[in-house]
């Protein structure tokens, strides 16, 4: 028989907070590997493992390409990779981010799933956006556990949101709860058996930095008449799910809630691109009509005058489209 010895935790906003809490409920002989994803800064020192450590009996430290797992022991992402797991061995990616977040939850959790099936346990904690749903989803259907920190217990919910919807989650509780549970699951008996999923074993793969192109996407999804917003590219819409996810032909991933963040931000940054021009056209034309004026040339600065109602007109239709999409 194999034991539960694997976990891997994603979240953002609020979770470190909720991960001091869990950490702190673990005890010194924790039987078990934890593998933690918080969204970061690309930039920058790593001060989690500091901040994480200072919580924990279990020693804290920032993972490191090709080292070895041991139970017992806290790995935490380091900025600007993924953080993936293969057997028994960490593995860093510099794939394409996945809902705009490198190193990105699903990446870890999937990996995690693929690698250990029914021994591995994921978990989802506070943050923004639904980061985390499809990898949960993967632990799911490669026979392991899933826990999700209580959205109101949450600085942030809609991760644990996310994962709720996406996964019929086995655990949820606050931060301190998820560590008894962790704790009770932590060693248990289960069957080593489990299929894994070709299309999982591929996205692990383009996390860690596979060359993705049209062919590679079209074997997981089936293209959409969606734009990438990182790069411009066509996206396909993922085959699995939930959650419902697209991917580009360079790799980017995203879920549709996080697409639909980041389209709406577009179209208010173009809307105010637009905004800009008319203004900036408005202001020329009123002094080529006032030049025709003063040369004497009547219909010149009357029709230039219309010109610049007609545009006037159009930047108040963009100001309440603008107003309404903040709103």
């Amino acid at each position: 028989m194999a034991k539960r010895d694997i976990i891997a935790i994603g979240g953002s906003l609020g979770a470190i907070d909720a991960a001091k809490t869990l950490l702190g409920g673990l005890p010194a002989d924790f039987p078990a590997a934890v593998l933690l994803v918080v969204h970061i800064g690309s930039r920058g020192a790593n001060r989690l493992p500091e901040i994480l450590g200072s919580a924990s009996r279990l020693p804290v430290s920032t993972a490191i390409d090709g080292q070895i797992l041991e139970r017992g022991h806290v790995y935490v992402a380091p900025a600007g990779h993924h953080l993936l797991v293969m057997d028994d061995t960490i593995r860093f990616g510099r794939g394409p981010r996945e809902n705009l977040a490198r190193p990105a939850a699903d990446a870890l959790l999937r990996s995690v799933a693929v690698s250990f099936g029914p021994r591995a346990i994921g978990v989802i904690l506070s943050g923004l956006l639904n980061d985390g749903a499809a990898g949960l989803s993967a632990i799911a259907q490669c026979g392991g556990a899933t826990a999700v920190q209580n959205p109101s217990d949450s600085r942030a919910s809609d991760m644990p949101l996310g994962a709720l919807a996406a996964v019929d989650v086995d655990y949820r509780g606050t931060s301190a709860e998820l560590a008894e549970v962790l704790v009770e699951l932590a060693g248990q008996d289960v069957e080593p058996a489990f299929e894994v999923p070709p299309e999982l074993e591929l996205e692990v793969r383009i996390a860690l930095g596979r060359r993705s192109d049209s062919s590679t996407t079209s074997e997981i999804g089936d293209v959409a008449p969606i734009s990438c917003p990182s790069c411009g590219g066509v996206m396909s819409q993922m085959r699995t799910g939930p959650p419902l996810r697209f991917r580009c032909q360079v790799g980017h991933a995203f879920t549709a809630e996080v697409l639909a963040e980041e389209q709406e931000d577009s179209v208010d940054e173009a809307i105010r691109v637009a905004m800009r021009i008319i203004e900036e056209r408005v202001v020329l034309l009123d002094k080529m009509a006032a030049d025709a004026s003063r040369a004497g040339r009547r219909f010149s600065a009357e029709d230039l005058g219309d010109r610049t109602d007609e545009l006037r007109a159009r930047a108040a239709t963009l100001r309440k489209a603008a107003i309404s999409i903040a709103d």
